[in-house]
């Protein structure tokens, strides 16, 4: 079984936010693949359905961004899951909006979703897809994040849940290798030098 989690904070207020870009997707791979993510358990909001013939888990920590980690955990431990079992999603300041990267493994750099989740595990070996929200503004990251969508960037944001989605399927379909090939490109310079 592969666990998907995306990060995020729960309720009305932040639905819509920068910061909820790993609920979102998550909330749009659950759609397409029929798969309710409604029950909650693990300190999450979860679905369990399949994917590209692999068993999957969607996850959506209900702990505030900040407390991810400990759902996460919690999830791993009860299902005895490796690491590398592990997609996680979530928004990044560093990549243009409308671009996605994914890893296999890494840091978690400055994002305290992403801390909480490598500290809770003990391990940063697990792939991500990390969505980017851009920061063109040099103002206060907090009230970024956590801020709505400017209107230019719906469509941009929109594309990159799409192919976040995709890369997700081909990676459970084929690895995350050809996943890597395929979806770590810089569109945004691309479309900009044609």
């Amino acid at each position: 079984m592969y666990v998907i989690a995306g990060l995020g904070n729960p309720g009305k207020k932040y639905e819509n936010t920068r910061h909820n870009m790993g609920f979102i997707t998550v909330d749009q791979l659950a759609e397409k693949h029929n798969i309710k993510v409604d029950k909650l358990k693990f300190k999450a909001l979860v679905g369990e359905g399949r994917i590209a013939g692999q068993k999957v888990l969607l996850v959506k920590p209900q702990t505030y961004m900040n407390l991810s980690g400990e759902s996460i955990r919690q999830i791993m431990n009860f299902y005895k899951l490796e690491p590398k079992e592990l997609t996680v999603i979530y928004d990044d300041m560093d990549i243009d909006v409308g671009s996605i990267r994914i890893r296999k493994f890494g840091s978690a750099g400055t994002h305290n979703g992403m801390k909480s989740v490598v500290q809770q595990l003990g391990s940063d070996r697990f792939p991500r897809i990390r969505v980017g929200i851009g920061n063109r503004n040099k103002g206060d990251t907090i009230d970024f994040v956590l801020g709505g969508f400017r209107k230019e960037e719906v469509p941009l944001l929109e594309e990159a849940v799409t192919t976040a989605v995709q890369a997700i399927e081909c990676m459970l379909e084929a690895d995350i290798d050809i996943a890597m090939n395929k979806y770590n490109t810089k569109k945004r310079q691309k479309k900009d030098d044609e």
